[in-house]
């Protein structure tokens, strides 16, 4: 089951457990379809035999509701969210006597990526980095920079900055490229992000730094949207929201070690996550202590991008299972492995050599 919002990723998933010998039925994210219509055209374009690769749009409860229910059904790669996933792994612990074959269970789910920036940090870096992070592809990435810890002494030399970086984002049409954003994918994507900015804009716990305009007259336009939150634990610095919008939290420099145990304890999931910082002992430290915090961890980079075959990427807790979609480690959770050994001499007399000793 591929997402909506990575098109490369629809043609990378289906086709890793096929290259290892098996066959695949592909059921693509409701607003993909059209896109992976195309990918599966042009598979068959290119010689892949028909029924190794079956895409099969449709329903997903009944799509899978069909093939969990076969006993010949061997595996799942599924990319979306955490609850859903968990909803999937269930169904199959409860059928688990029906199959064939234990399944093998692969997931890629939610993430509230961080960046945690010390006193250190370089601000410039800081800033482009932060903007292109949350923000592009409109934040609709498991991946996009969500949740951001700021040392108190470097937020007060770069608030405006990073405030008018972000008011200057250009949005509209993506076949312009002079735009760097577009629109929020449907109107449910539309109406949830709305929500957080709207909490955003009444609570006392938080306010709105820049954007949080809305507009789905002619699309599902959402301004970059970053929030400042006064307290670690306000919403928006705790749940995932897929969208523009990033909230960040100041801390006091005197407290970088509470911050990072701050980072590693406000989520549930372990996706992404950066540090920010020119101290090499502040980078050794963060490196240590969030080392469950993100399967994909940056230092002095955004807490996107991960290029396949160079940075396989993966998150553990409520992010996945961690096994590492576009590497070798993800390739072999679709075998299944067979030991052959052939005897040339096989032995003539049950009886052991050193059972003659007395």
């Amino acid at each position: 089951m591929t997402p909506f919002n990575f098109t490369s990723i629809a043609g990378n998933l289906p086709t890793s457990p096929a290259l290892m010998g098996n066959t695949v039925i592909w059921k693509p994210s409701r607003p993909a379809i059209f896109s992976g219509y195309y990918l599966a055209r042009m598979f068959e374009a290119a010689g892949l035999p028909p029924g190794v690769i079956n895409f099969v749009p449709g329903d997903p409860v009944e799509v899978t509701g069909a093939i969990l229910t076969h006993p010949d059904f061997a595996g799942f790669h599924y990319t979306g969210s955490t609850a859903v996933f968990q909803q999937f792994w269930r169904t199959i612990g409860e059928r688990i006597e029906h199959y064939r074959s234990y399944p093998r269970i692969v997931g890629e789910t939610g993430g509230k990526d961080f960046v945690i920036a010390h006193a250190s940090a370089e601000e410039d870096a800081l800033i482009a980095n932060l903007v292109r992070g949350a923000f592009e592809y409109q934040g609709q990435k498991c991946s996009a920079a969500s949740r951001v810890y700021v040392a108190d002494s470097l937020w007060q030399r770069m608030r405006d900055r990073l405030v008018e970086e972000v008011a200057s984002i250009r949005m509209g049409d993506v076949a312009d490229f002079r735009n760097f954003m577009g629109a929020v994918i449907d109107k449910n994507a539309f109406g949830s992000i709305g929500g957080y900015i709207e909490d955003a804009g009444k609570s006392r716990d938080a306010e709105i730094l820049v954007g949080g305009e809305m507009d789905d007259s002619q699309g599902y336009f959402i301004r970059p949207t970053v929030i400042q939150a006064h307290k670690p634990d306000y919403k928006a610095m705790c749940e995932e929201i897929f969208g523009p919008v990033v909230t960040v939290y100041v801390y006091p420099e005197s407290q970088w070690t509470e911050a990072l145990e701050l980072v590693d304890s406000t989520s549930p999931y372990g996706l992404t996550g950066a540090v920010f910082a020119t101290d090499r002992g502040a980078i050794a430290q963060a490196t240590v202590r969030l080392r469950q915090s993100a399967g994909n961890f940056y230092v002095n980079d955004k807490p996107t991008g991960a290029i396949v075959g160079q940075q396989p990427f993966g998150g553990a807790r409520a992010s996945g299972t961690n096994d590492k979609a576009g590497s070798m480690l993800n390739l072999v959770r679709w075998v299944s492995a067979r030991a052959i050994k052939e005897t040339f001499v096989p032995a003539t007399d049950y009886r052991y050599p050193f059972m003659a000793e007395e």
